[in-house]
């Protein structure tokens, strides 16, 4: 019985390590689309200051324009407008965070602590699992196969415990 159950801790240890090593995979794909993001925000961005500085405006006085226009349409461009410099803000911070992270592995810890929903949404979505060829996703497989493998034998010894401890009060209790 204890080869079943070591045998089963293996392969639950070496799944966890394929289903770790994928993590810095995604956390690149995550940092493209990232980078794709921000590239489209500050396009759009440039387009509204361009506009607002042909019509002698600064970016305010032109957000604050379109947020009073008695136009429902206008005023709801001038609320997506200030969404989007917002929006272009917080993932700015990220990018960076990202981009000073200690290592690959560090990256996974940043998109954890305040992931940008659409965007993990959207590389999860395309997201093809690989085998890791990179030391991280080596790393980061081996470590979960550390984590899981131990997991399971912590789990299966105090499981193994408590059966020998029943079996043992079952004999003492038997009546001759």
């Amino acid at each position: 019985m204890f080869r079943v159950v070591r045998t089963l801790g293996l392969a639950f240890g070496l799944l966890v390590a394929a289903l770790t090593a994928q993590g810095p995979e995604f956390a690149q794909q995550y940092a493209q689309r990232l980078g794709g993001a921000l590239d489209e925000l500050r396009r759009s961005i440039a387009t509204l200051d361009a506009d607002a500085q042909a019509t002698g405006n600064s970016r305010e006085q032109a957000l604050e324009r379109l947020r009073q226009n008695p136009d429902a349409f206008a005023a709801r461009r001038g609320a997506a407008a200030r969404a989007d410099i917002e929006r272009l803000k917080t993932l700015e911070a990220q990018k960076q965070a990202l981009d000073t992270a200690p290592s690959p592995l560090g990256r996974l810890f940043v998109i954890a602590k305040e992931p940008d929903l659409g965007i993990a949404r959207a590389a999860y979505r395309d997201y093809r699992p690989a085998v890791p060829t990179t030391v991280d996703g080596v790393v980061a497989g081996l470590l979960g196969f550390l984590a899981a493998w131990a997991g399971w034998r912590v789990t299966a010894d105090f499981g193994r415990h408590m059966a020998r401890r029943t079996r043992r009060r079952r004999v003492e209790t038997t009546p001759v």
